[in-house]
């Protein structure tokens, strides 16, 4: 039987809390907003900068908390989910979704509060998306939900890009695109090393409708795709050639691996594709942000 929340220490407590948001995953989407902000036409404060994070970083955690309290049944009904907070019994269903609700409202109010009506609508529309229509809607009913409740991960641009300037140009539709091309082959790998516990859970993963192997081909054509897209900022000019030698090799990199994973017909291959997916991502984004430093933000620094 789980400790009551009440008679925990309070370092234990706020780390219930904590694990409510995700904070790994967290981590992960703030990190894809990043390179909006070097690509701004006048470079942000950064006071601007962290405020926006901030309030796109409630946005994330508001859409993980009310997943996690929509979902806390089937999440009973996997190893990997079963000792979050909620399906252990270690907050009440009830606080999460006042959690919930708080950080909806509070990330609405800051994103407005940073950049007016426009960035606050597309946090809040984020949410309910994830919320709603992932959740609820796409994730019981259909194997292409990741698909397509993969586009709510992948706003982040976005509502960086509304809050800095207003609108929505080139540049954060094209991070948006990379981070949902990149999601099927991620979460697809991951949904074959545990397609069992889905399965227990009731969720209509691709890898329980269509088999593996045809679940792995699809991942290699999203990683091709993806691979092709991920080059398109440098032929655009909005970043140098340097990331896009690396956005191209670490492309073609993440499609071996996908690749090899057919071959290998192995669901612990998959779960190495898992874990590739994951560094290819800080990789490539990081390549973005080395760019930036390289091509503006030094010479911006030292007055060159």
């Amino acid at each position: 039987m789980s400790t009551p929340l009440a008679a925990m220490p309070i370092s234990a407590q706020l780390r219930l809390w904590w694990d409510m948001t995700r904070p790994r995953v967290l981590l992960l989407v703030l990190f894809t907003g990043l390179p909006v902000f070097g690509m701004a036409a006048t470079l942000p404060t950064f006071g601007k900068v962290v405020a926006v994070l901030f309030g796109t970083a409630l946005a994330g955690a508001a859409s993980s908390t009310l997943n996690a309290w929509l979902e806390r049944e089937t999440d009973a009904r996997m190893a990997r989910t079963r000792n979050r907070p909620l399906p252990a019994a270690s907050i009440q269903p009830h606080h999460a979704a006042v959690l919930g609700l708080v950080l909806t409202v509070a990330s609405t109010a800051v994103l407005w509060w940073i950049g007016g009506p426009f960035p606050a609508m597309v946090g809040l529309a984020t949410i309910l998306f994830y919320v709603v229509v992932y959740t609820l809607w796409l994730k019981p009913r259909t194997p292409q939900n990741i698909v397509i409740g993969g586009a709510a991960g992948a706003t982040t641009p976005i509502i960086a890009e509304a809050a800095l300037s207003g609108e929505v140009t080139w540049a954060s539709l094209l991070l948006f695109a990379i981070v949902f091309l990149w999601t099927p082959p991620h979460f697809w790998a991951i949904a074959i090393f545990r397609k069992d516990e889905y399965a227990a859970a009731g969720f209509p993963m691709m890898p329980n409708v269509v088999g593996d192997i045809n679940t792995r081909r699809q991942s290699l054509v999203y990683a091709l795709v993806l691979t092709a897209v991920s080059v398109l900022p440098s032929v655009l000019g909005l970043l140098g050639w340097l990331y896009g030698g690396l956005a191209l090799a670490t492309g073609l990199w993440f499609s071996f691996w996908v690749g090899r994973s057919m071959r290998a017909d192995d669901p612990k291959v998959d779960y190495q594709v898992f874990r590739v997916s994951i560094v290819y991502l800080f990789v490539l984004f990081g390549a973005m942000l080395a760019d930036q430093a390289w091509n503006r933000l030094l010479p911006a620094i030292t007055g060159g």
